[in-house]
């Protein structure tokens, strides 16, 4: 089983320092939300489960998702539009997400997993963070559950699509349905494929 090294939890914790762990899911989609979530996470707690949320099954993520809610000190879920992604690009948006996360709750320490902010707060932009840190995994795993809940409503609404399977990725199966259908509201017209299969 994976387990998070937990660094800098391990120099935190034992002084009673609190951590913010910051992540995303759905950077890399042409539709759909960019969804990013903060946690934080108890003093010296611990649960070999929370993992990167992208090694984890759809069954294992779900029963996280509701345990980290509920021990966590505190927890914020930001959902960002489409429209806002194609006014600042995916980079900034991401960026000013998590910032305003960052921001929302007092820590002696913000990690995120491989994005630096420009935040009046001791910050660390830790590669491969949801690997390496708990807090940051269990951020990763409700920022993947909560987006794939709304790509599952979508799912529902135009089945056709398969967003359920591709998650919102430009894949052969996505590709196929946006050439028959065109692309919907909620697809990212700042990415090329998005743009080029956009309904008249």
């Amino acid at each position: 089983m994976n387990r998070t090294e937990d660094i800098y939890e391990k120099l935190y914790h034992p002084k009673g320092k609190t951590i913010m762990g910051i992540d995303e899911a759905g950077r890399g989609p042409i539709c759909g939300p960019l969804v990013v979530a903060c946690c934080v996470l108890p003093c010296g707690y611990q649960n070999e489960q929370i993992y990167d949320s992208k090694k984890l099954s759809n069954k294992k993520r779900e029963l996280l998702y509701d345990v980290i809610r509920e021990v966590a000190l505190y927890y914020k879920i930001e959902v960002v539009s489409p429209r806002i992604i194609d006014e600042n690009n995916i980079y900034q948006a991401t960026k000013m997400a998590m910032e305003r996360l960052a921001m929302s709750y007092p820590v002696d320490l913000v990690i995120t997993d491989a994005m630096k902010l420009d935040i009046a707060k001791e910050h660390i932009a830790l590669i491969k963070g949801d690997q390496k840190s708990i807090d940051i995994a269990a951020a990763s795993i409700l920022a993947k559950v909560t987006r794939d809940h709304i790509m599952g409503g979508y799912d529902l609404m135009y089945p056709e699509y398969g967003y359920k399977s591709h998650e919102g990725y430009f894949t052969k199966r996505h590709k196929e349905a946006l050439e028959r259908y065109g692309s919907r509201s909620f697809y990212r017209f700042s990415f090329e494929p998005s743009q080029r299969y956009r309904r008249q």
